[in-house]
């Protein structure tokens, strides 16, 4: 075994900050089952038998990795049966590994022989919205009353500030998005479908080494974003909301395009959308607020003739599409605000977007990806701002 610094340097996160954050959450030990902070715990690691189904017979897959805070030596990892061939392949950092379950109830048995052994008598952190009702009643009816709590908040935390390595990951998903996203715009043509637009852009994602996720898409005058068998006309416009994965890191951005020319009326429109997420950018520095950003956005959209159809938000992203720094209570996905008013810090990778919808001309909407720095931003896949025309 190797000697505690040395195996803290090993692992492919900050073990002293996660100790420190769930210190502070007065945590003692973490149940993790959601498959993104396993993904992030373990460098990038997803079981890809289970990466796009958790069903399994009758149960689910459930991963636990049991983290004794002050103690990285002694976590374990508990897996389902066929992820012993991921053992051999040396993915799993901790020197314990159980891959005998095949649903949750079995991993949750083994997971508290674990903590047994721990003799952990204090609080267990988990992840309610990722832990099915079976394994939590099984830990609820183990240990004493009061003991389970919450433990998303640390594990958010820790995933907050992106290294090197994941905001190289994050500029490939995004780069690589956009892309895909102007060749589909490229290919537009009347007498094609919603459907066969969002094929189109889901082929070109793939062929860009991503994992396609969804595709949010508006068309004309409508302001319906579910793929469906709408046909497009000239001179439609159109939004492509897009979400790309690349390693395990999402792309997330909004582009606009048209079959056609776009009018003095839409230029105008998608400048008004472009001016906003001009401005979002300028406040967002190391050491800068949320609450800066949408002080000096605010009065714009204020002062705005769509005021009333114009909508603008700003969240972190990163493994998941809405993740910390949360710097507003107000949104499409709800929580609470609560970096608002809390320093920024370099490496934090941030999502602006004005959404704009307009009773006659349809949804405009531009969507950035932007990386806190010391004096400023980066943006990612920051190309294709404008009206993106049909080749046809």
């Amino acid at each position: 075994m190797l000697p505690d610094e040395e195996f803290r340097k090993s692992l492919p996160f900050d073990s002293e900050r996660l100790d420190a954050l769930m210190a502070q959450a007065d945590i003692d030990v973490l149940l993790v089952t959601s498959k993104h902070n396993i993904q992030y715990l373990l460098g990038g690691y997803r079981f890809f038998f289970a990466d796009y189904s958790d069903a399994i017979g009758v149960s689910r897959y459930l991963p636990i990795l049991v983290y004794p805070r002050g103690r990285p030596q002694r976590a374990s990892y508990v897996g389902q049966a066929m992820e012993n061939s991921e053992v051999e392949n040396g993915r799993f950092w901790m020197e314990k590994v159980d891959t005998t379950s095949w649903g949750a109830p079995q991993a949750m048995r083994i997971a508290l022989g674990h903590l047994q052994e721990l003799g952990i008598e204090g609080r267990i952190g988990i992840e309610f919205s990722f832990m099915p009702a079976d394994a939590a009643d099984m830990l609820r009816a183990a240990v004493p009353s009061g003991q389970v709590v919450e433990g998303h908040f640390p594990l958010e935390r820790l995933r907050a500030v992106k290294t090197a390595h994941e905001l190289h990951l994050i500029e490939q998903a995004s780069d690589r998005v956009v892309d895909a996203m102007l060749a589909t715009f490229s290919a537009l043509a009347p007498g094609m479908t919603k459907n066969d637009v969002v094929g189109t852009l889901r082929d070109h994602e793939r062929a860009r080494g991503l994992s396609f996720e969804y595709c949010l898409i508006s068309a004309g005058t409508g302001l319906n974003r579910a793929p469906s068998g709408q046909v497009l006309r000239d001179g439609d416009i159109l939004t492509l909301d897009s979400g790309g994965r690349y390693e395990g890191y999402i792309g997330d951005l909004c582009r606009m395009g048209i079959i056609g020319t776009p009018d003095a009326e839409l230029e105008e429109l998608l400048a008004e959308i472009e001016t906003i997420q001009q401005v979002a950018r300028q406040p967002i520095r190391a050491g800068g607020t949320g609450a800066e950003i949408f002080a000096l956005v605010d009065p714009l959209v204020e002062a705005s003739p769509s005021r009333d159809v114009l909508h603008f938000v700003a969240h972190g992203v990163g493994i998941i599409g809405h993740e910390a720094p949360r710097l507003s209570g107000r949104g499409p996905v709800t929580y609470e605000g609560y970096d608002m008013d809390l320093p920024l810090e370099t490496g934090m990778v941030l999502s602006v977007e004005t959404t704009m919808n307009h009773p006659r001309r349809g949804m405009i909407k531009l969507e950035d990806t932007l990386v806190v720095t010391q004096t400023g931003v980066v943006a990612y896949g920051d190309q294709g701002r404008g009206w993106n025309r049909s080749a046809a």
